[in-house]
């Protein structure tokens, strides 16, 4: 499409009929999802497609491995692992504002159907194992109770990778691993999270009816904050001045050794050959963490591509298409319906996703089947003290924070984050006054942008005042599907879940009972209520029929 062509933007979206002109996984198939908290993005963090790396680069794929393709997707905001569980934009979810936070009853809405479940209905055995983040507030919303056989790992988004524990806020702090509903207390022996998840995939994969699929689902702490890594990994990177890119080198070494390992595993128990393993990163990348988006604009968090592209690939001996880089549109809700049909599941009617079956574009190398994606749209949200009906033709409030890409233009409204370039840092541990980014600079009061991301993948060049009718085409289809948006569940904190009061464990907290007992008392109230106001309307008539009576005499 020429640059300064009209979008044209389809009312509805179609999907390709489950199981139709492609591979199926074997009976005994082997489905391995590695999200990792990558924390950087582009070329000069994992090198996945530059030679200018300073870290070591996944044993899966190399550019031209065999059976390997690499995909550049776009992840979801404000927490990726809600689009990936359910494939579902976070405005059809309630979840739309922010992430769940540990103190606060929310979850993963509980009439989603999940990945796994969907996985169990064709026979998988469903295995997670690393951190949970999508809610824990009652015990319907832990792992066990939303598909997986079996879970080890944290509920929470972060924590100290060696005592496990977590601090929300000062005073509320608790221990946060479990193996399946339970705290792991046994567990609490100082093991760096990396290793000790990897030891767990490897009993998984040993102890596992090779007869029988298996649904791997691992999401390393890896390399979120804390920065932390055994000190053996710092070896290869003294060289490096930059002490939190110092660390992260070290913690991603680890988690190579990691990946390794598990590689391994697969191959010593004869799932490797049969299987399809998907590696991708969660978000983009933090730089004062240690991460690096450069050249892309922004960090995690934002609207900006630093913030929302995902790098990652998929190995399979079903790719056709092997040894190559898809540069199609993907996003993370692709994944549920492309594996359920891969594993000859059923998507049945009345299960709304807002995923597309990408298999022939990643496989074969076809067009996309996605036109749009819809990176978020927070109402919550409305910094942009400027933003107005007015600055967005009376189509959208402006002021409303929310991006939405359609082929290869995508636009932005309201205050998207933090918006610096930021380049390799090699000196930057004093703090952020002593960073060396490129500082944006744009009139006071602007909230609409447009750019052309395929020919300016780093949105420096500002497209909005040339195409206003692009704008209002963008800002039509972003008034589309907010019409189709959850209220925002956003939750204030419950005092009951501090940790004090549940054994010094992060965990459910809203008891069955409890509910009960306040559903009892509503009733109770209610028909109290309604008496009362039987005893009132009784009163009522009998007056009104002694007024009758006195008006006819």
């Amino acid at each position: 499409m020429p640059e300064h062509g009209i979008v044209s933007i389809p009312g509805s979206k179609g999907r390709a009929e489950p199981g139709s002109v492609m591979s199926t996984l074997a009976t005994d198939s082997v489905i391995i999802i590695l999200v990792i908290s990558l924390l950087s993005n582009g070329p000069y963090s994992l090198s996945l497609y530059s030679k200018n790396r300073f870290m070591h680069r996944s044993v899966f794929c190399y550019s031209n491995t065999p059976g390997c393709l690499w995909v550049s997707s776009f992840s979801s905001l404000p927490d990726p692992y809600v689009s990936f569980s359910v494939s579902r934009y976070q405005i059809h979810t309630g979840l739309q504002h922010s992430i769940i936070r540990p103190t606060q009853p929310n979850c993963l809405p509980l009439d989603n159907v999940t990945l796994p479940q969907k996985l169990k209905e064709v026979g998988y055995s469903t295995h997670m194992v690393g951190k949970w983040h999508l809610g824990f507030y009652r015990k319907e919303c832990m792992p066990t109770q939303r598909g997986f056989d079996t879970f080890f790992g944290s509920l929470l988004g972060s924590g100290d990778y060696y005592t496990h524990f977590k601090c929300d806020s000062p005073g509320i702090c608790g221990y946060d691993l479990y193996e399946n509903d339970s705290a792991a207390w046994d567990h609490d022996n100082g093991i760096y999270s990396t290793q000790m998840y990897t030891q767990k995939v490897q009993q998984i994969l040993a102890s596992h009816n090779p007869r029988k699929p298996i649904f791997l689902y691992i999401a390393y702490q890896a390399v979120h904050s804390p920065l932390q890594a055994p000190g053996k990994y710092f070896e290869h990177y003294r060289s490096i001045n930059n002490i939190n890119r110092r660390r992260y080198a070290a913690m991603l070494a680890c988690l190579d050794e990691a990946i390794n390992n598990v590689t391994l595993a697969l191959k010593k128990y004869g799932y490797y050959d049969n299987s399809i393993i998907i590696y991708s990163s969660d978000n983009g990348g933090q730089p004062m963490a240690g991460g690096s988006n450069w050249p892309l604009r922004g960090s995690k968090g934002t609207y900006w591509e630093g913030g929302i592209r995902a790098v990652g690939f998929v190995h399979s001996p079903l790719l056709k298409n092997k040894g190559s880089v898809c540069k199609e549109l993907v996003h993370i809700t692709d994944w549920f319906p492309t594996l359920i049909t891969l594993a000859e599941g059923q998507i049945d009617e009345d299960i709304q996703l807002d995923g597309y079956d990408i298999w022939e574009t990643i496989s074969e190398g076809r067009r996309s089947p996605r036109v749009d994606i819809l990176h978020n749209i927070d109402p919550i949200y409305t910094k942009a003290k400027n933003g107005s009906w007015a600055a967005g033709y009376g189509i959208w409030n402006t002021a409303i924070q929310s991006a939405i890409r359609v082929n290869h233009w995508k636009l932005l409204t309201g205050n998207p984050g933090y918006s610096d370039w930021v380049p390799p840092q090699a000196f930057s541990n004093a703090g952020p006054n002593r960073w060396h980014n490129e500082r944006v600079s744009w009139s006071a009061g602007k909230t609409v942008w447009l750019f052309n991301i395929t020919a300016d993948p780093y949105e420096r060049v500002d497209l909005s005042a040339r195409y206003p009718d692009i704008v209002k085409e963008l800002l039509r289809r972003l008034s589309q599907f907010n019409k189709t948006a959850v209220p925002v569940r956003y939750p204030p904190k419950d005092p009951r879940s501090n940790p004090k009061l549940n054994g010094g464990v992060w965990g459910p907290w809203f008891k069955e009972d409890e509910k009960k007992k306040k559903s009892d008392k509503n009733k109770g109230a209610n028909k109290q209520k309604n008496k009362n106001k039987k005893k009132v309307n009784r009163k009522k008539g009998q007056s009104l029929h002694c007024h009758s009576r006195l008006a006819g005499g």
